[in-house]
């Protein structure tokens, strides 16, 4: 009972702030691993040779995919007020517009459900932006790369790798209160 009592508060501002920096923390530092996977995957005849040019698009998928979940977890009034705070952080990192941001969010989640049809899987839909935004299918075996489609293994493998990038809710919700009031 205590413990929910010292539980810290955080409006839409803070917590905006605590998820651009924690995403921004967790792909920075968790890139190499990521492309070094890739890079050795055996489910590629050659290597990708996936190098940090790649970690951009890979950061836009990371928060465009955890963006999906701002409307399952908080009420669209909050969700709205929240993806707002985000896009004006990320305009401030990277000295752009947040209409620029909104826009590069927007295109990346486009992509992450056009590359994912039928599936509504977030996860899955990562990887197979992943895989397509990295022109992954130029180095599998043959009949994968016919099919212009990520080899089921690899995408498994991703999967895996990209769900330490998922923002942990159950986790952020027992630590903290929200109030965006």
């Amino acid at each position: 009972m205590l413990g929910s009592l010292l539980k810290k508060k955080l409006d839409a501002n803070t917590f905006a702030n605590v998820f651009v920096n924690s995403l921004v923390e967790v792909t920075e530092s968790g890139f190499a691993e990521v492309s070094e996977m890739i890079n050795e995957d055996n489910a590629f005849i050659t290597n990708p040779r996936i190098t940090d040019r790649y970690s951009d698009q890979f950061l836009l998928i990371v928060i465009a995919g955890n963006l999906r979940y701002l409307d399952s977890r908080f009420d669209s009034d909050e969700s709205a007020e929240i993806r707002n705070k985000i896009f004006a952080k990320l305009a401030e990192i990277y000295q752009t517009s947040v209409p620029r941001i909104a826009e590069l969010m927007s295109h990346t989640d486009d992509f992450i459900s056009k590359v994912n049809q039928p599936s509504k899987n977030t996860l899955y839909g990562m990887s197979k932006a992943i895989f397509h935004k990295f022109g992954l299918n130029e180095y599998q075996e043959s009949y994968f790369k016919s099919l212009k489609t990520p080899n089921p293994l690899f995408l498994k493998r991703m999967d895996d790798m990209l769900s330490n990038f998922l923002w942990n809710w159950d986790e952020f919700f027992r630590k903290y209160r929200t109030s965006l009031n």
